[in-house]
């Protein structure tokens, strides 16, 4: 009697393990996958002087996207050239105008190095700021949620710049009046400026040419500090 009690309990707990095995897979629920398209307004610290093409920070930021939100970039137009000074991009704008979307789901705007390297004034650099975010607007549609402006970076701390206190003391003054204007337009601005001063002690951070960020240090601008405004931008 002990002995059929046993083989009938294997005989169960074969038959158990049987039907465990049969049992389909439950499949995970899909995602949706929402496309955007994003317009990155700047100078050579947008263009990505100096590094590749996937490199550039709005090239990490649209894959950071990719990977980390329910979100993808699917266009992704850039309108930037070494050596872009305000204005220069005013008109770069609008020699391209039909060439762009009538309006990007996220509009991003980085300039202004280029007039305090040329000398030129802070009074024509806020003014053509100004009209800078005019663009801006137009381009997100008319919505100032889906614009964001990026700080300038302190190439004081790069070889080129040499620890330069002059250039630090200047591009801080152009920082802080950019941070009042987007403060006043109703946009937020984004400071990667303390990674930039990084430059001299940790020489990863800057490209081959001594100037310009490398995409090290790109990449630290988006994980640090764009990518989780932006997340919060795209999500609303």
């Amino acid at each position: 009697m002990y002995v059929f009690f046993l083989l009938a309990l294997c005989l169960f707990t074969f038959a158990c393990q049987d039907d465990d095995d049969l049992m389909p897979t439950p499949t995970p629920p899909s995602v949706e996958i929402f496309p955007i398209s994003y317009l990155a307004l700047g100078d050579s610290y947008t263009i990505g002087t100096s590094v590749t093409a996937d490199e550039r920070w709005p090239a990490q930021l649209a894959r950071k996207i990719g990977t980390t939100t329910n979100y993808q970039v699917r266009t992704q137009d850039i309108v930037a050239v070494n050596g872009w000074t305000t204005g220069d991009l005013l008109r770069g704008i609008e020699s391209r105008r039909s060439e762009l979307q009538r309006a990007y789901d996220l509009v991003s705007l980085l300039i202004g190095v280029n007039n305090q390297f040329q000398g030129r004034s802070l009074e024509q650099y806020l003014r053509e700021f100004d009209q800078l975010l005019g663009e801006a607007l137009a381009f997100a549609g008319g919505d100032k949620e889906r614009i964001f402006v990026v700080s300038i970076p302190d190439y004081a701390y790069t070889p080129f710049g040499n620890g330069s206190e002059d250039i630090s003391r200047e591009v801080a003054i152009f920082n802080a009046r950019a941070k009042e204007r987007a403060s006043e337009f109703g946009v937020p601005f984004l400071i990667i400026t303390p990674i930039s001063q990084q430059g001299l002690t940790d020489p990863e951070l800057v490209a081959n040419d001594n100037l310009h960020p490398s995409g090290k240090q790109y990449q630290r601008w988006v994980e640090e500090v764009i990518l989780d405004s932006v997340t919060e931008i795209i999500g609303r």
